[in-house]
């Protein structure tokens, strides 16, 4: 069931009907059944992959809390870890890992018939699995009490609105606001809407007007000039963009409207002045997460530098693999970590350059430069992980400097219809303006102060919805990691 569908539509409804007549625990009831609803519309297979990881967390968040032994606590938080990360491997990483070891040990010329698994990838287990895990890591930590009330539990693992694709939410933050009513105000409701609508408008006016083009491309980039491709993937970098912050805006916006606040995951990352800004931008609710449970654990920044450069790059390549069972995704992680291995290694020779080049007494065209150097960085790294291989995303990288003519055919073969093309363009370029202005409040114009203004705005972003939107079946880029 897809937030972009009318079946979700009525599933909404459904539950803010439902909502708005219950009270207390008949109405958590009726939400954790809606949320399993939600989860079985994907698959009704895996149902007890959501159920598994609820039972076994929440005895062992009981038992790490109850133990006093450290021993004892370090061992029911391994049984939640290896549990949790075990079917992530099975799922997710097994048939990767198997076919590797298989194709590099033909190359050894050691032949062995390595099983693979006809299993389908659950919808969002990367994403309710770390979830699950801040839980008993947290309670370990001593930083969160164990739930003692498994409903509640329940609800934390398996909220509807973002446990398929995120945010990815901590224990102190969400857990809480089940235990207590939640605050369904006037002011709520509007700006929870407004944050949905936000949302739609960037997945089905943006997002899959330009999945066609970026699709018909990468899947064979080899019948393409060097402009095609370069301008395949800008649309890439703004699709992703788009598709998934638009998931997000979407998922905190309902949530809000149901009296639950969720964790901002975006904040306008094309507009970072460094790699080390974007991360502070982009999917905020995984980069902390690698944050705060494998690269502060493995030292973080307080060791001397090899390892801090080790720990960098061992942190980026598994948030690579965390978003795919493929070399190209830990080659985009990686590449991220050797951009802030650079940008470590070179910070007093860049600042060195800036002063005698005159480029320190000039902070705006400073800041203009970084900010471009910093979006072709972020969107040569998106090659690898859109490509459909190692080998096409080396290709694309290699003829990504714009030569040639952009020719019509190629939105023809895209069914891009070419009315609607500078259109396009201008909802991307009013998009990026409405952004921006939401990363500087301070110089929204007067005239937006106005509620007719407002109104007139939020009319015109519906209407661009129903009119240039994309309806039909189209999935979200996250659903499947």
């Amino acid at each position: 069931m897809l937030f972009n569908s009318f079946q979700f539509a009525f599933f909404y409804i459904a539950c803010l009907i439902g909502f708005a007549i219950l009270r207390g625990t008949p109405r958590k009831v009726f939400l954790l059944v809606a949320s399993y609803y939600f989860y079985m519309c994907w698959s009704t297979r895996y149902i007890w992959v959501i159920w598994g990881i609820t039972i076994l967390d929440y005895f062992a968040g009981l038992k790490i809390e109850a133990a006093e032994k450290t021993s004892t606590r370090k061992f029911y938080l391994a049984c939640s870890l290896v549990a949790n990360l075990g079917l992530l491997g099975v799922f997710k990483y097994y048939n990767f890992f198997s076919a590797s070891l298989k194709s590099g040990l033909g190359h050894a010329g050691i032949h062995i018939p390595l099983p693979l698994l006809q299993v389908i990838l659950p919808v969002g287990i990367s994403f309710h699995t770390f979830q699950a895990l801040s839980y008993t890591i947290e309670v370990y930590r001593r930083k969160a009490p164990a739930e003692r009330n498994l409903l509640n539990y329940a609800l934390y693992v398996a909220f509807f609105p973002q446990m398929v694709a995120g945010p990815i939410e901590r224990p102190n933050q969400l857990l809480p606001q089940f235990h207590r009513t939640p605050r369904i105000t006037t002011e709520r409701i509007h700006s929870g809407l407004r944050i949905a609508l936000w949302g739609f408008f960037k997945k089905m006016v943006v997002a899959d007007a330009l999945s066609t083009l970026v699709n018909t491309v990468y899947a064979n980039p080899r019948n393409f000039n060097n402009t095609e491709l370069c301008v395949a993937t800008v649309c890439f970098a703004i699709q992703i963009y788009c598709d998934f912050s638009g998931y997000s805006d979407i998922a905190i916006g309902l949530a809000r409207v149901m009296g639950y606040e969720l964790r901002i995951n975006f904040l306008q990352p094309y507009f970072s002045r460094s790699i080390g800004e974007f991360w502070h931008r982009w999917h905020i609710s995984l980069s902390t997460w690698f944050r705060d449970y494998l690269y502060i654990p493995l030292g973080g920044n307080r060791v001397r530098l090899p390892r801090y450069l080790f720990n960098v790059f061992i942190t980026f390549a598994l948030s690579g693999l965390w978003h795919g069972a493929n070399w190209t995704f830990i080659i985009w992680g990686g590449l991220h970590g050797f951009y802030l291995m650079v940008s470590k290694l070179t910070a007093s020779w860049r600042e060195a350059f800036a002063e005698a080049t005159g480029l320190a007494r000039l902070p705006r065209l400073r800041a203009v430069l970084q900010l471009i150097i910093t979006l072709v960085l972020v969107t040569v790294a998106w090659v690898f992980f859109r490509a459909n291989s190692v080998s096409s995303a080396f290709y694309v990288v290699r003829h990504i400097i714009p030569h040639g003519a952009f020719r019509n055919t190629v939105i023809l073969a895209a069914n891009l219809p070419r009315a609607n093309t500078p259109f396009l363009v201008f909802f991307i370029a009013m998009m990026f303006l409405v952004e921006w202005f939401i990363s500087h409040p301070s110089r929204n114009p007067r005239i937006w102060n106005s509620l007719v203004t407002r109104y007139a705005a939020y009319y015109a972003v519906a209407f661009t919805i129903i009119f240039f939107g994309v309806f039909g079946h189209t999935d979200f880029i996250y659903f499947q990691f």
